[in-house]
């Protein structure tokens, strides 16, 4: 599986992003996930591809959007009203069939090379 992300960048508090993630083959689930350095990597969201249901993160809910265009074989993350502490490096990952711990980064084996996000304040 091959993951290319992009459409980050610098923006101030209250703006808004969006994130894609081109992939090869077939994913029963894509997720994003995002790391500080000297931090782990944690989960944002994760989208079940055969059901279109999306999961979040208590910290992002309400404020970003996942999805999916199957045609184009590639996942979105819409991020609105930015803030500060959302500043990460965001990866794109995949996996062939959908886990029910979705939010453990252990259950994915291929990530894309990352996309930086800053918000400054």
């Amino acid at each position: 599986v091959q993951l290319q992300a992009s459409g980050g960048g610098y923006v101030h508090a209250g703006d808004s992003l969006e994130l894609s993630c081109a992939a090869s083959g077939n994913n029963g689930a894509m997720a994003w996930f995002r790391q500080v350095p000297g931090q782990e990597r944690e989960f944002v969201a994760a989208f079940r591809w055969g059901m279109r249901r999306p999961y979040y993160a208590e910290s992002v809910k309400g404020r970003f959007t996942i999805s999916a265009d199957n045609a184009k074989n590639t996942l979105y993350l819409q991020m609105n009203s930015l803030k500060p502490e959302d500043t990460a490096v965001y990866y794109c990952t995949a996996r062939t069939y959908w886990s029910v711990i979705y939010y453990d980064r252990s259950q994915y084996a291929n990530w894309g090379q990352g996309t930086q996000v800053t918000v400054s304040s």
